[in-house]
């Protein structure tokens, strides 16, 4: 009986916590998707603008386009290329749930961000009970990879091997399998989605999933590449359960 309550406690956290997270980048959706265009319309403008001044551009003139430019590549505008870029949002689904991601695992990239007022207040509420959230449900997904140890611990000792022996056998076991899933194994296919070289891809991993997150490499954010949808979920996937087999390694 309590195996099946502890069944279904744990259907229930990973339930809710997916749909925290889902509610999560519905709203953050609805809140900024509305005013990002309006921010790359205006982009838009302000380029057509400056390429019809752009034989007699004053001083003052040419130093105010570098500053609205700036601004506008700071909030995740890129005026390139052709007018299709105000129809993709940096707000759509795939990418909100990437950023609810971020929020409540505290990496914070700083490359997306609400920009809206609501967006922003709604974010302090979302992270204030999400990294509670979060922190419960890596320690459970921990505590139930710890189990596999167990089942491993057991049969090595089965096989003979002493105590003091099965539990660096474990650790190592455990820690070799997760750099080898964690991190060597997606480094290969950031290489190949991003165009980063090997080192930039178990860097950016690595940043990522200490949750340091400098935000100096984020994947799906190369204009001129074309990304398979739902790539930044599948990301967002890859961060939950990194952070779970950190978890695992500090309960280890």
């Amino acid at each position: 009986k309590a195996m099946c309550s502890g069944k279904l406690q744990t259907g229930l956290l990973v339930a809710g916590y997916f749909i925290y997270l889902l509610v999560g980048a519905a709203v953050f959706q609805a809140l900024e998707r509305s005013a990002e265009k309006q921010e790359k319309i205006a982009a838009a403008q302000m380029k057509e603008a400056f390429l019809q001044k752009f034989n007699h551009l004053t001083v003052p003139e040419m130093e105010q386009f570098m500053k609205n430019l700036t601004e506008a590549i700071q909030n995740g505008v890129y005026p390139v290329g052709n007018k299709s870029q105000t129809e993709d949002s940096n707000w759509d689904f795939s990418n909100s749930f990437f950023f609810a991601g971020t929020v409540v695992s505290t990496i914070g990239y700083g490359t997306l961000r609400p920009k809206t007022a609501g967006g922003q207040i709604f974010c302090v509420f979302f992270a204030l009970f999400g990294i509670p959230l979060n922190i419960v449900f890596l320690h459970h997904v921990g505590k139930m990879l710890s189990l596999l140890c167990k089942k491993l611990g057991k049969f090595l000792h089965e096989k003979g091997m002493r105590k003091k022996k099965i539990k660096f056998f474990t650790l190592l076991f455990f820690l070799a399998t997760g750099i080898l899933v964690f991190i060597c194994l997606p480094s290969l296919f950031f290489k190949k989605t991003e165009g980063w070289s090997y080192s930039e891809g178990i860097y950016f991993a690595f940043i990522t999933l200490s949750t340091i997150g400098f935000g100096d490499y984020v994947v799906g954010k190369q204009p001129d590449r074309n990304y398979f949808s739902y790539y930044r979920t599948l990301v967002a996937i890859w961060i939950i359960f990194g952070l779970a087999w950190i978890a695992l390694l500090f309960n280890l």
